[in-house]
């Protein structure tokens, strides 16, 4: 029996209102697990450059509406590590465990040349996406250490295909995703010998929100799917196949992903 198909097992992701945060709760549960889906639900930092909504509560409810059983719903922004302690005591309070941390929010802002990019933008990012995972893992971490699989416990952080490269007018989004993978390379040396693994995903082009504000950026793409064209895939990916490829990292034989960076990404570039 896979790890993650067992009776028990607890889930916290973040991110979860909408796209591949709330897909990732969808195929949790889906597989059995409890999870705490959590979102800052709209009080998002104060940047002119995110020019498009961020999840509502109502969202998040729906989310949680789908299996209120298995669902907790918690408003909850990741750059701020008390509420993230909250959140995960409000867990083990609900479910009594934890066993695995997904950190799938994100924002993306830019459009213009690095120079360019106003600092109030990537301190956005870099507080959101990047401070947000070591946030999320300050928190969770060692509560799944202290408890009682320490071995089968997990952490994934969601990256993207701009956290090993540089994309056109992207840049402060790409250091803000290449902090995310170098957060979970440390964190993976600092567990070995407890089993336990992290590891990043590193989606590509997917249909999301983020999708169409990234196509947005630019003044010649009319369709968010023209930024599928580089993937080998050629089309854009969908939320529920990052969402397995994460519940993949969480189960028992995600072990051997220890440290890695998975490319969700359709074969960038080719």
């Amino acid at each position: 029996m896979s790890l993650d198909e067992r009776p028990g097992r607890v889930a916290f992701v973040t991110g979860a209102a909408r796209g591949v945060g709330a897909a990732t709760v969808r195929e949790m549960v889906r597989r059995g697990y409890h999870v705490t889906a959590v979102d800052a639900c709209g009080s998002g930092p104060a940047s002119s450059g995110v020019r498009y909504s961020l999840a509502s509560p109502a969202e998040l409810t729906a989310v949680a509406a789908t299996d209120p059983d298995r669902i907790l719903p918690v408003v909850c922004d990741v750059r701020e590590p008390e509420q993230l302690r909250d959140a995960v005591e409000q867990t083990l309070s609900r479910f009594g465990r934890l066993d695995a941390a997904v950190a799938a929010a994100g924002i993306i802002a830019g459009g213009q040349p690095q120079w360019e990019t106003t600092e109030s933008d990537v301190r956005a990012m870099l507080e959101v996406n990047a401070m947000g995972v070591w946030n999320t893992a300050a928190a969770t971490v060692p509560v799944m250490l202290a408890g009682p699989d320490p071995a089968g416990c997990r952490f994934v952080a969601v990256a993207s295909a701009a956290g090993e490269r540089g994309l056109f007018h992207l840049a402060g989004y790409a250091a803000s995703k290449h902090a995310v993978i170098g957060i979970v390379r440390g964190l993976s040396a600092d567990l070995v010998g407890t089993g336990m693994s992290a590891v990043a995903v590193s989606p590509g082009a997917t249909r999301t929100e983020m999708l169409t504000a990234t196509a947005a950026l630019y003044d010649d793409i009319d369709d968010p799917a023209e930024l599928a064209a580089h993937q080998g895939l050629r089309r854009v990916l969908e939320p529920e196949e990052i969402a397995a490829t994460i519940v993949f990292c969480c189960s028992a034989e995600g072990a051997v992903l220890n440290g890695s960076v998975v490319r969700a990404e359709g074969g960038f570039g080719t």
